[in-house]
């Protein structure tokens, strides 16, 4: 999961995820990290009352490494996409946005109060939804 600051969307993305596909490794990271800090509190807030802890969370920037180990990468916005598909061209391919499916950027909630924190990740859920129905379906069991 990818956004820009690594405290607010992708972090609750990749808490959501990781909490509904145990099996999976999920990470998050940020195109211009806040590196060292936690997530915001609203964030830790709102996936707390989902049953899911994000509070430990550091945020960290993306790298050549996160880019290559993924098999599947998906930032907030078409920005990011373009932004991380440009300097890692290899990576086109496996990056997609998060709303792809619904045509949408997850909206940056950061500094804008709680509303835009709880309509941030209504579009991580919805956005979630069909990237997890898609993940299951190409999923193999062994």
């Amino acid at each position: 999961m990818v956004c820009e600051g690594n405290v607010c969307r992708s972090p609750m993305a990749a808490g959501l995820l990781a909490n509904e596909m145990p099996f999976a490794s999920v990470s998050s990271v940020g195109i211009n990290a806040m590196l060292g800090h936690n997530p915001e509190p609203l964030a830790i807030e709102l996936m707390k009352q989902r049953g899911i802890s994000i509070e430990n969370h550091v945020a960290t920037a993306l790298n050549m490494d996160h880019i290559k180990s993924a098999q599947l990468v998906l930032t907030m916005s078409t920005s990011q996409r373009q932004w991380i598909e440009s300097k890692y061209v290899f990576s086109r391919g496996k990056v997609y946005r998060l709303g792809d499916h619904e045509n949408f950027d997850v909206a940056d909630p950061y500094r804008r109060g709680r509303q835009a924190f709880e309509a941030s990740l209504a579009q991580i859920e919805c956005g979630l939804q069909n990237w997890i129905q898609l993940i299951n379906s190409l999923a193999v069991t062994v």
